[in-house]
Formats: structure tokens, C-alpha cells, sequence
């Protein structure tokens, strides 16, 4: 057996050649590489699947959840309710509008924000909550439109790993005020670069943020605000087109490694599996697991030839960007972040690589790390 990597991104682009290669060949002869058909072919073809009517490609993800809250008036003097255990990026968004981010910490079963802490961290100064669903997974979202109704607040979905995934039958993407994607090539849905999308069912919302991501421009060289400069180009959208139509089987494949992983790793000690609740359909962007012998574990792998990742090594408020709120007690997220170990996944993951990592797990010994 080779080396099992994390993820193969060449096998789904040998896996659609053919049509890769003829969306390059006509961006190219096209001679129109900004803001062209591409690109809103790709934003009627993404809203739809999303089942909204509006999206915005812009330049990548952290670019799209900066834009909805600049979009809302969000920024100097705001706060907005994050989750404590989450990529960066979904902080930095919140910084780069000017605002503060709050940190709220996880359900420990599910790993997404716990709306039963949330009502606590409301101060006068809260705009709005932006909540992750991680690792593909979609966050409980009636009990937090519960509470910003209550309060008055916006609802903005960091969708980044969640391209797909379903909450009581329905998209993500559509299930808050506005939602940020990201198609970083490692994701669900990724282009072969960089590149984003905001969607949301807000008209005016949608406006502002195609003006803001275009240098606050409707009218060329006629600037109505200070705006930015983060348009998904021509080239990405192409491939992005050829790869949704494809996404649902993609995940579909993943789901059957997911469920592969859940069987066979079940009756492991020291060994915690994802929790799917009921009313979540998961796209397995990540199958993460958790065990207090983590670096035992992923050394262990390695010898195996079985490549892991840890997402996350450090929660954001242990970063040095935001040493300023170092010392908050985070207890959750930070006992999750020194656990979680990812194990590879992915459409092309062939299932004898898996049912060998399933293997090579039963073979080391949790109770006194040996094989």
C-alpha cells in the first residue's frame, strides 16, 4: 500500500478533463477574463443550486464574509457572535470590518456553535451572529434565528465548508440573511485558485455587495462609496461551473467513505466519532475524530503511510492576532483543538485505502499507545 494522502486534488480534474480543458480553451479565446458571461452563468447556476436568488462571486471566502458585513454597516464600535472553535478566518472578518468578534463556544458533540450560549454573550453593541458549519456540517440554525429575531439581529452563514449540505432539507446558503463561500481548491467545491460567493435572498444586500466587491462601482469609473477589489474572474467560474455539476455525486462519495469510517471505527476505545444529528445531511468536507492520544495516533499513521491533518492545531483567541484576547477561558475549543485529528477524505479516496486506514487504526493499541 503507497502513501495514502490527505486529499488527491489531481483525480478530480483527471476525472473532468475533457471538460475542464474545454472551459479553459473558451475563456481563453474569449478574450474576457473580469467580470464577463462566465461569471454570471456561475452565479445563476450556484444561486439556484443554493436555492436563493442572489449570489456575488468575489475573490475567496474570507473576502465574502468581510463584504456582508461591510454590506449590513457592520463595523467600529460592533460586536458580532462567533464561534470560539473555528479557522481563523471567520474572525478576521469580523476585525477587517472594523467590528469585534465574540467568541461563543461549541456543542462538544457536534463541534458547531452551541445556541444555548449565544443569548449570554448579546451586549447592546451586537449586530449579528455569524455562525460556521464546520467541517461540512450545518449548525443549528432554528434556535439561532430564534434568538436573532429576538434581538433584532443579522444572521450570516460562514458556508466555506459547507458547499451542499443540508439543514432540515434545506440548503445552506439560504438559511440566514447572507452566506460566505469560499472555493479554495481544497474545498467541496473548489476552483483552481482562489475565489468566493456571497448569496443571500436580500435584494439590496446583493446590490451592495456587487458594488462594494467592484470598487464601490455600478457604473464604470463612477464610485458611489469606497469599495474593494475582489471579483471571482472568468476563468475560475468556468471551471467552477463544470465542477457543480458534479457536486452532488462528489458528495455522495464522500458520504460513503463517512459512513465507512463511522462502521468500522465504532467499537474503538479513546476514540471519538462525528455526531450527525437528525436533522443534518452532512457533505463531509472533513471526517474528523477525537482522541487524547492525537500525537501518538498521527505518528503512528504516518508509519503506516497514512497522511493526516489537524484542523485546528490552535483556536483563534491562541492566536498571536488576537493575543489581546489570550486570556479568555475557552475551555471546549480548546480542549477540541488539542484532540481532532482529520483522517483523509475525498471523492477519490478509493474505499480499500480506507478500509486499510480503518485496519491500521484497529491495530494500534489506545490504552498504551502501541501497535
Amino acid at each position: 500500500m503507497g502513501k495514502i494522502p490527505f486529499l488527491d486534488l489531481k483525480q478530480p480534474y483527471l476525472e473532468l478533463k475533457d471538460e475542464l480543458d474545454s472551459a479553459y480553451q473558451r475563456v481563453m479565446e474569449s478574450g474576457w477574463y473580469i467580470l464577463g458571461k462566465e461569471v454570471e452563468a456561475f452565479e445563476a447556476e450556484f444561486a439556484e443550486y443554493c436555492g436563493v436568488q442572489h449570489c456575488i462571486g468575489v475573490g475567496n471566502g474570507l473576502d465574502a464574509l468581510h463584504l456582508i458585513l461591510r454590506a449590513m454597516d457592520i463595523g467600529e464600535g460592533d460586536e458580532v457572535i462567533v464561534p470560539s472553535n473555528t479557522f481563523i478566518a471567520t474572525w478576521l472578518a469580523v476585525s477587517y470590518a472594523g467590528a469585534t468578534p465574540v467568541p461563543v463556544e461549541p456543542d462538544e458533540k457536534t463541534y458547531n456553535i452551541d445556541p444555548k450560549r449565544i443569548e449570554k454573550a448579546i451586549t447592546e453593541k451586537t449586530k449579528a451572529i455569524m455562525l460556521v458549519h464546520l467541517y461540512g456540517q450545518p449548525a443549528d440554525m432554528d434556535p439561532i434565528l430564534e434568538i436573532a429575531a429576538k434581538y433584532h439581529l443579522k444572521v450570516i452563514e460562514d458556508a466555506a465548508q459547507a458547499h451542499g449540505a443540508r439543514y432540515k432539507g434545506k440548503r445552506t446558503g439560504g438559511l440566514g440573511d447572507a452566506a460566505g463561500f469560499s472555493f479554495y481548491p481544497g474545498k467541496n467545491l473548489g476552483a483552481l485558485g482562489d475565489g468566493g460567493a456571497v448569496t443571500t435572498n436580500d435584494d439590496a444586500l446583493a446590490a451592495r455587495v456587487r458594488q462594494l466587491c467592484n470598487y464601490g462601482s455600478q457604473i464604470k469609473y463612477t464610485h458611489e462609496f469606497k469599495g474593494f477589489n475582489s471579483r471571482l474572474d472568468e476563468m475560475q467560474a468556468a471551471f467552477l461551473m463544470v465542477k457543480l455539476r458534479k457536486l452532488d455525486d462528489w458528495n455522495e462519495r464522500r458520504k460513503v467513505i463517512a459512513d465507512m469510517y463511522l462502521t468500522g471505527l465504532a467499537d474503538l476505545s479513546d476514540l471519538t466519532l462525528p455526531y450527525v444529528p437528525d436533522w443534518a445531511e452532512p457533505v463531509w468536507h472533513l471526517f474528523v475524530v477525537r482522541t487524547s492520544k492525537r500525537v501518538q495516533l498521527s505518528k503512528y499513521l504516518e508509519e503506516q503511510g497514512i497522511q493526516t491533518l489537524i484542523h485546528y492545531p490552535v483556536p483563534p483567541h491562541k492566536q498571536g492576532a488576537y493575543q489581546e484576547l489570550s486570556h479568555l477561558s475557552l475551555p471546549v475549543s480548546e480542549m477540541i483543538h488539542r484532540e481532532v485529528l482529520s483522517l483523509p477524505m475525498g471523492p477519490s479516496l478509493d474505499k480499500s485505502y480506507v478500509q486499510y486506514i480503518i485496519n491500521s487504526f484497529k491495530k494500534f493499541n489506545f490504552d498504551n499507545n502501541t501497535r
